[in-house]
């Protein structure tokens, strides 16, 4: 990876940690708002609101990345909010700078272990599907069930030996895997009720919505409010996918007796398929046996209000911030001394191809007045034009700035201008 394409990722995963806490507590007040209302209402919430921890730091990402001057701008608005955290500590923002390959790394790993986790689960996937079929008897059933609810495509019953819940694997040619256990234990109208309940889940894709949340999961796993977000989208599923099969079925009982047999069964954690024991299953029968409205809950509620209050403030301040005067990290800037600064040698390549262009770099400078580290803010379109002005400015002499009287490190800006023209 390059110096640039590092500073990116890394303040990218840096900023996430507001933008999650954000994110993830305007979702609990709305949730706690919407509790009385359909569960379809609520896991469209959710899915926005793991959508948008998706997107919000992928967009400041290709900010980062971006070559204009556009990108620059706004990037440098979210900045103002870490700035803001700071209240006036100089060194902390330099110290992150300093640790961002370390930051990168480990994110890297974790994230590559997590996705090895996830292929393995999709490997187990793909081998159970082909498990034994189910009888003619209970094929037929299934084949009459998914027409009543208007599923068009085939949908296939596998009975597998070691599972303690039926779920659902697949898409375009799903499948439901059956206990073997159930097949023989349970009374018919109470097997029939869980595969009611499964193939709500095929009617609804909520295969491709599961793999989507295990892809958050995979980059964003170091942030809290993703997996908080991603397990009320799944309590929001079971409860949408009971509904759907308590309508089909007519008898919501039933289905709540059904899932009181599987409570007393040890549960598997498949999280990569859709499976019927998902969610608080003691709720689940509560809320079927007997549904009613909640009482807010206060407790809950409050403490998340205060926290989206206080990332609001931040925010502002930080707006506020960079409205005014551009705040320093040093009393007094660094200065120049351009007799030890020579001129950055045109890289031969880029002569030859007649490359030009214009880049912004950002530097440390030590307090012994050193370069002593170095990014590209925004790029010349052109590699090695880029590191040639970096390696020009690690050659420069700086007088290092101070705060309050005593020399102290500091990160500066410029602009390198590489043109043929003078």
């Amino acid at each position: 990876m390059t110096a640039s394409l590092i500073d990116s990722i890394g303040w990218t995963l840096l900023h996430f940690t507001w933008q999650g806490l954000l994110i993830g507590c305007t979702c609990a007040v709305l949730l706690d708002l919407m509790r009385n209302t359909r569960p379809e209402y609520r896991y469209n919430l959710a899915c926005a609101a793991l959508l948008a921890c998706v997107l919000w730091p992928a967009a400041e990402l290709t900010m980062r990345l971006h070559d204009g001057g556009a990108g620059a701008t706004a990037m440098r608005l979210s900045d103002q909010v870490i700035g803001a955290a700071r209240g006036g500590d100089a060194g902390l923002a330099a110290w992150l700078q300093d640790q961002l390959l370390w930051i990168v790394g480990f994110w890297s790993v974790c994230a590559a272990l997590l996705a090895l986790r996830m292929a393995a689960g999709l490997a187990w996937i793909g081998r159970t599907g082909s498990a034994p079929p189910a009888g003619a008897e209970w094929q037929a059933r299934t084949a009459r069930m998914a027409a009543a609810f208007g599923v068009t495509r085939t949908v296939r019953l596998r009975v597998v030996g070691n599972l303690d819940s039926p779920l659902t694997i697949g898409w375009l040619r799903p499948v439901v895997l059956v206990p073997a256990s159930l097949m023989s234990g349970m009374p018919a109208d109470l097997l029939e009720a869980l595969l009611a309940h499964e193939m709500a889940h095929v009617r609804r894709f909520d295969y491709l919505v599961n793999l989507g949340q295990n892809v958050a999961e995979i980059v964003l796993f170091y942030h809290p409010a993703v997996w908080w977000i991603s397990g009320r989208i799944r309590i929001e599923r079971e409860q949408i996918a009971d509904d759907l099969a308590a309508r089909h079925l007519g008898e919501p009982r039933r289905l709540a007796r059904a899932l009181s047999e599987l409570e007393r069964l040890q549960f598997s954690a498949h999280h990569l398929a859709v499976a019927a024991n998902g969610g608080d299953l003691v709720e689940r029968v509560r809320r079927l046996v007997k549904p009613g409205r909640q009482a807010l809950d206060w407790k809950a509620a409050l403490p998340a209000l205060g926290l989206a209050a206080a990332c609001f403030s931040l925010y502002a301040h930080a707006a506020d911030e960079r409205a005014g005067a551009t705040p320093t990290l040093a009393t007094t800037r660094p200065v120049v001394d351009f007799s030890s600064c020579p001129k950055p040698v045109w890289p031969a390549s880029s002569l030859k191809a007649g490359h030009t262009g214009t880049v912004t770099l950002g530097f440390k400078v030590s307090e012994s007045g050193r370069v002593t580290g170095s990014r590209v803010k925004a790029s010349s379109g052109h590699v090695p034009l880029d590191e040639a002005a970096r390696a020009g400015i690690m050659r420069c002499q700086f007088k290092p700035g101070t705060h309050k009287g005593k020399p102290a490190a500091a990160w500066m800006e410029m602009q390198y201008v590489w043109s043929l023209t003078d």
